[in-house]
């Protein structure tokens, strides 16, 4: 197997952990401040973080990076996608069970190998394979959360899993983008820059539609922190470095192992329980990972 694979599916791996466990931040933070504007502080402090490095990196931009209109672009693309898949995932929410959104929301593991052979990409079968036993996985995990498909044609719930499917649509069209701009900008200024339009986007929408207050900042201060620095800020930059040498197909089952991490999060944090239905979710995610990696170990030896 190629090093540069292996180091980046190692990176997506760490991706997932650390994003995996940041729900359970999520949702300690929740309990004293609203979604959008949680989102809008730790991404905007997560931008911050990164600032100097952003602007040390574009003042030595590498060769074949972009510039201009066509680098401001891409972050404003991707910024705003990622704004949008984490807004309406949180909306729908609102409206559907956790069980109906976790396994919803895992559907962009098939839609990314969908949607990336309009664009070119070729999926070979271990990797289809293993999308499908990452989306099995994701049901039983989410069926131990309470869903069903039963619970899909409620009509209460119907806004809400429309909703969670569409933020599915732009975590896969996220995933995409991440592949083709790492390309050509470094990964720093690309975080950076998504960051910053995520949070400007996330404020503007929290004080709109929420009461944003500093004293509900300073209660969800540890959650915030951990989202914003650990999460976002470790996390989504190893994504978008992780990317550069990982088929997006490929990207996408490791990044889905987010939910056996935040699984684990809750069991040992807070004191969750995973029952036998979600122990065979987990396993069944890890073992769509190890399929996807089969063809890699064919090709390349071990």
């Amino acid at each position: 197997m190629r090093k540069e694979a292996l180091k980046a599916d190692g990176i997506l791996l760490l991706t997932a952990l650390i994003c995996g466990l940041g729900f359970v931040a999520q949702r300690k933070g929740m309990e004293s401040i609203g979604p959008l504007a949680y989102n809008g502080v730790r991404f905007a402090l997560a931008a911050g973080a990164l600032l100097p490095l952003a602007v040390a990196r574009n003042a030595r931009p590498r060769h074949g990076a972009w510039t201009g209109y066509r680098k401001l672009g891409a972050l404003v693309l991707t910024g705003g996608v990622l704004f949008l898949a984490i807004s309406v995932q949180q909306w729908g929410i609102v409206y559907t069970t956790a069980g109906n959104a976790s396994f919803l929301t895992g559907l962009y593991v098939i839609l990314v190998p969908l949607l990336g052979l309009g664009v070119g990409h070729r999926t070979g079968r271990s990797v289809w394979l293993g999308a499908v036993l990452a989306l099995a996985g994701a049901y039983c995990l989410s069926a131990a959360s309470g869903f069903s498909f039963q619970a899909l044609a409620e009509r209460g719930r119907l806004f809400g899993d429309a909703l969670v499917s569409l933020s599915a649509l732009f975590w896969a069209i996220h995933i995409l983008m991440l592949a083709r701009f790492s390309q050509h900008l470094s990964a720093s200024v690309l975080a950076c820059g998504q960051f910053a339009v995520c949070a400007l986007l996330s404020l503007g929408a929290a004080f709109a539609l929420e009461t944003p207050s500093v004293a509900s900042v300073r209660e969800a201060a540890f959650p915030i922190l951990y989202g914003g620095l650990i999460s976002v800020a470790v996390g989504y930059t190893l994504q978008v470095v992780g990317q550069r040498h990982a088929p997006p197909a490929h990207a996408a089952i490791l990044l889905s192992l987010e939910a056996v991490f935040g699984a684990a999060g809750g069991i040992v944090l807070l004191g969750e329980r995973l029952s036998p239905l979600g122990v065979l979710g987990c396993a069944l995610m890890l073992t769509g990972m190890l399929a996807a990696q089969w063809g890699n170990f064919r090709r390349n030896g071990p």
